[in-house]
């Protein structure tokens, strides 16, 4: 079945461009070009993928984002005319998986969002024997992605959940930033450690009591993360 994609930019030109380029791949394309059309969107369709510019008009990139985060853990690439570390920086807070600075090259589009998906599907082996761990009261159910804490659902981004899935699945030994960044985002990624040190900091703030003195992510100060046991 073909993968849905939403690219959403105000841009015309921009969105004819990545539509062509995407269905020549058999990705099936929906186009919005305002924050608000975009949204609507997200609530009435179940996309694989979402390419999302930062300046749209109605609503920002950033506030889509941050409102589909709240009923949906679709993969989500930012695209921005502004290179600013901050800005990259601010639209992982806000719960996107990746971003890509304009002007870009479509091949880059398209290995981006191949990458993300390829990350985002388990094989059917780990479907045909679920993998769930509960510790201290937290539940991660790998076969549904889903995550509670103390019987609470917590909504994670795809790349939260894969950061928290390899620390738990693997308790009590500390991986760099630089390992995760390899592991989690491939190595072709082209970000910095700093976008582990966002993710963990967002993760914290969703699973932990008290995120300052985490129970279950923590810091081994020099070297890296680790999942306590």
């Amino acid at each position: 079945m073909a993968k849905k994609v939403l690219v959403v930019d105000d841009e015309k030109l921009i969105v004819k461009g990545i539509r062509f380029s995407l269905e020549q791949e058999d990705f099936d394309v929906t186009c919005a070009y305002d924050g608000e059309e975009a949204l609507e969107l997200a609530k009435e369709t179940e996309f694989d993928i979402i390419l999302l510019d930062l300046m749209l008009p109605k609503l920002s990139g950033l506030e889509v984002c941050q409102q589909i985060r709240g009923f949906s853990n679709v993969p989500i690439i930012m695209l921005t005319a502004k290179g600013e570390d901050m800005d990259k920086i601010l639209g992982l807070e806000y719960g996107a998986d990746d971003y890509i600075t304009k002007p870009f090259n479509i091949l880059e589009v398209k290995a981006r969002i191949k990458a993300i998906l390829r990350r985002s599907v388990k094989p059917e082996t780990d479907k045909e024997q679920p993998r769930k761990i509960e510790i201290n009261g937290l539940c991660l159910d790998c076969d549904s992605r889903r995550v509670y804490v103390n019987g609470k659902e917590i909504n994670l981004t795809a790349k939260e959940f894969d950061v928290l899935e390899l620390l738990a699945f693997n308790p009590n030994k500390v991986y760099s930033r630089e390992n995760l960044l390899n592991i989690v985002w491939g190595y072709e990624y082209p970000g910095d450690v700093r976008t582990v040190d966002v993710h963990i900091r967002r993760l914290r703030e969703k699973i932990e009591t008290n995120p300052s003195d985490p129970k279950y992510v923590h810091t081994k100060w020099g070297v890296g993360y680790y999942f306590q046991a």
